[in-house]
C-alpha cells in the first residue's frame, strides 16, 4: 500500500507537483505515505504551524537534452526546474546549499520579506558574497505574514536561467483560501532554453557592448513543447477531470521575457499575484513578467469535451532589440471516466484547439490587464497602504550607453558605444565586497556611497524626443532611510534608446501600486488619481513602456535591499540600485549579526 502511494506521489512530483488536496482523507493518506517513507520529510505538511523545514540544494552540472541538443546544465539536485519548496506561513526554513560546480552561486528567495534576516536574501555582493566551488551556506529564515506562490532562483549573473524552482507557502492550519479549496494544485513555471551556455551569452554581450543573443525556446516546467523542432515528446501535459476546479500556480522564471498566457476555450479566474490575494476576476489571457507569480482558478468543462486544448505562452516585447518571438505550448487533456463511451484509442485523434494571444507589442492589453488587479482589502486581508508619505522619490529607468574602451571596437549604438542601463542616470556597479556586510560593520568606505539622487539630476522630456547625450554615469550608490519611513516612489520609463517596459523587483518589501499612466508623470495632477483604498500589493511591478508607475511602502525592515529590473540583461547593464534601511531603537527592529558560515569574498 505504501509503495503504491509513493508511486502515485512520484508521478505528481515529476510533473512539478499536482497536489491532490481534494479532501482531508486524501491529505491524510499522502501525509502518512510521506512521513513513514522518510524519503521526502520536507514536503510533509504538518498539522502545526511554526515548525522548521529542512532542504538540501546540491548545485550540480548535469547533461540535459532539449531541441535534440545535449549540453551541461547547472541545476539544483539535477532538476530543471529545481525542486519544489513547500512551507506553511510561520514556518522556519533551513536550506543548505552546497556548490559542486565551477561557477559561484547564491540563491534568492524571491518575494520573501526576510524580516530581520537579510543575511538570507541572496543577491550576490549585495547581502552576501557568493558561495564558491566546494563551499556551502545555510539559508535560515522564517516565513512571516505571507502565504501563496513565490519562487527561488540563483542571483548571480544569468545562472537563474536553469537554477530556479517554485516556493509555495500554504496558509496556517485550518485557515482556508478565500476562494474555496481547489480539487488539485499545479505549479507551472515558464522559463527559457538556450542551446549554448547562458553565461557565455551575457559574457559576450558585455564584452562587445551589443545586445545578447536570445533564447532558443521557451519552456513550461522545463519542456519546450510540440511547436519547437524535435520537442513533441518534451511537452507539459496537464491532465484534468471534468467539472473540477484546479489552482494553477503560475511563475515567470524567464530570464528576459514578459509573457502572455492563455488556455484555448477556457476562462481562468485570477485570485492571487505575488503571494497576495486579489479581488477575483475572469480573463482569457493574462500577462506575467519575469519575477511575478499569478494564481488562477481553472474550472474544467462539466463534461468530456471530445477535444484537447493547447496552452500557449509567448512574449510581450516593447523594446527595439531582438527577442525570441516564438511560442511554447503545453496541452490541457481531459481524462476519461470509467463510464465514458470513448476509449483510449478513440481519444488519440481528438481535435486540438488553439488559444489566440495578443500581438507581441500590445501595450494596451498589458496596461488594461494590470489595472484590473486589486487587493482583496478585506477585514482578514487588509490593504495597509501608507496614507501619509514622509519621503518622495522620482526615478527615471531606461537604457543608455557607456563609451567604448580605447582601442576597442564595440557593437552598441553607433558602433562606438556599449549598451548600458540606469536609474536616475546612475548605472550600478557591483562591488567586490557584500554591501550588507560593509554596512553592518561600518566599513562602507571604498564599497559604496550614500548619495544616490532622489530625482533626475538633469530633467528632460522623458518620453519625448531623446536627448543628444545618451551617456550614463557609473557608481555603487545607495539611498538611506530611517527605520519605519513611509516612502512614495514614482518610476518613469525613458525613451533615450526607445521606450520599453521594465519589471522592477524590490527585495525585502511588498509595496502598493497606487498609480500608473502613460507619458510623463505630472506631480500636480496625477496624485489626485491615486488608489489608496485597494491597490494591488506586489514585489515586482512593470513600469509601463512610455509611462510611469507609482508605489508606496513602509521601510520597516532594517538591512540592505536590492532593487533591479527583472529583465536580466537590463540588470547586467546596471539597471539596479540599493536601499539601506537603518535599524530602529527597539531590539526587534535591529538586524542580528551575520551567521558564522556566511560566505566571504
Amino acid at each position: 500500500m505504501r509503495q503504491a502511494l509513493m508511486t502515485i506521489f512520484s508521478k505528481y512530483r515529476d510533473i512539478m507537483g499536482v497536489f491532490p488536496f481534494s479532501s482531508p482523507a486524501i491529505v491524510g493518506v499522502f501525509l502518512f505515505a510521506l512521513i513513514t517513507s522518510s524519503l521526502l520529510p520536507e514536503l510533509a505538511l504538518a498539522k502545526d504551524a511554526g515548525i522548521t523545514r529542512r532542504y538540501k540544494f546540491d548545485i550540480k552540472l548535469v547533461r540535459m537534452t532539449r531541441l535534440c541538443h545535449t549540453k551541461g546544465v547547472i541545476t539544483v539536485n539535477g532538476k530543471f526546474p529545481g525542486p519544489l519548496v513547500t512551507v506553511r506561513e510561520g514556518d522556519n526554513l533551513l536550506v543548505e546549499v552546497v556548490n559542486h560546480v565551477q561557477n559561484n552561486i547564491s540563491i534568492h528567495w524571491h518575494g520573501i520579506r526576510q524580516l530581520r534576516s537579510g543575511w538570507a536574501d541572496g543577491p550576490a555582493y549585495i547581502t552576501q558574497c557568493p558561495i564558491r566551488t566546494g563551499q556551502r551556506y545555510m539559508y535560515n529564515f522564517t516565513v512571516s505574514g505571507q502565504r501563496g506562490t513565490l519562487f527561488w532562483h540563483a542571483h548571480i549573473s544569468w545562472i537563474r536561467a536553469t537554477v530556479h524552482g517554485p516556493l509555495i507557502i500554504l496558509p496556517k492550519p485550518n485557515v482556508p483560501y478565500p476562494f474555496g479549496n481547489p480539487y488539485k494544485e499545479v505549479p507551472i513555471i515558464f522559463g527559457e532554453w538556450w542551446n549554448v551556455d547562458p553565461e557565455a551569452v551575457i559574457s559576450q554581450a558585455l564584452q562587445t557592448g551589443a545586445g545578447p543573443n536570445v533564447s532558443d525556446a521557451y519552456t513550461i516546467n522545463g519542456l519546450p513543447g510540440p511547436l519547437y523542432n524535435c520537442s513533441a515528446k518534451d511537452t507539459f501535459k496537464l491532465k484534468v477531470k471534468p467539472a473540477k476546479t484546479y489552482l494553477l500556480r503560475l511563475i515567470n522564471a524567464a530570464v528576459d521575457d514578459e509573457l502572455f498566457f492563455s488556455i484555448a476555450n477556457h476562462t481562468i479566474t485570477v485570485v492571487e499575484v505575488d503571494a497576495v490575494y486579489v479581488k477575483p476576476f475572469d480573463t482569457d489571457t493574462l500577462l506575467i513578467t519575469p519575477g511575478q507569480t499569478t494564481n488562477v482558478l481553472l474550472k474544467t468543462k462539466p463534461y468530456f469535451p471530445k477535444a484537447n486544448f493547447f496552452m500557449y505562452a509567448r512574449p510581450y516585447a516593447t523594446g527595439q532589440g531582438t527577442f525570441d518571438n516564438s511560442t511554447v505550448a503545453g496541452i490541457l487533456e481531459y481524462e476519461l471516466s470509467n463510464f465514458s463511451p470513448f476509449n483510449s484509442t478513440s481519444t488519440k485523434n481528438l481535435p486540438f484547439f488553439k488559444p489566440a494571444l495578443p500581438p507581441f507589442n500590445d501595450t494596451s492589453f498589458a496596461s488594461n490587464f494590470s489595472r484590473k488587479i486589486r487587493s482583496l482589502a478585506s477585514a482578514q486581508f487588509p490593504a495597509k497602504v501608507p496614507q501619509k508619505v514622509e519621503r518622495r522619490f522620482f526615478f527615471t529607468v531606461g537604457l543608455g550607453t557607456n563609451p567604448c574602451p580605447r582601442n576597442q571596437t564595440c557593437q552598441g549604438p553607433n558602433n562606438r558605444t556599449k549598451f548600458s542601463a540606469s536609474i536616475n542616470n546612475v548605472s550600478f556597479v557591483l562591488p567586490t565586497t557584500a554591501i550588507l556586510q560593509a554596512y553592518f560593520f561600518g566599513q562602507s568606505n571604498g564599497v559604496y556611497t550614500t548619495d544616490f539622487p532622489n530625482n533626475p539630476i538633469t530633467p528632460f522630456n522623458y518620453t519625448g524626443n531623446p536627448p543628444n547625450n545618451t551617456m550614463v554615469s557609473n557608481g555603487t550608490k545607495a539611498v538611506v532611510l530611517p527605520y519605519n519611513t513611509s516612502v512614495e516612489l514614482v518610476m518613469q520609463d525613458t525613451s533615450i534608446l526607445g521606450a520599453e517596459s521594465h519589471p522592477l523587483h524590490l527585495h525585502g518589501f511588498n509595496f502598493f501600486v497606487v498609480g500608473q499612466g502613460f507619458g510623463n508623470y505630472d506631480p500636480n495632477k496625477d496624485p489626485a488619481k491615486f488608489n489608496l483604498v485597494d491597490p494591488i500589493e506586489r514585489n515586482t511591478v512593470g513600469v509601463p513602456s512610455g509611462g510611469w508607475v507609482a508605489i508606496r511602502f513602509l521601510a520597516d525592515n532594517p538591512g540592505v535591499w536590492f532593487m533591479h529590473c527583472h529583465l536580466e540583461v537590463h540588470t547586467s547593464w546596471g539597471l539596479k540600485m540599493v536601499w539601506i534601511v537603518l535599524e530602529g531603537k527597539l531590539p526587534n527592529q535591529k538586524l542580528p549579526p551575520p551567521p558564522s558560515d556566511l560566505p566571504t569574498c
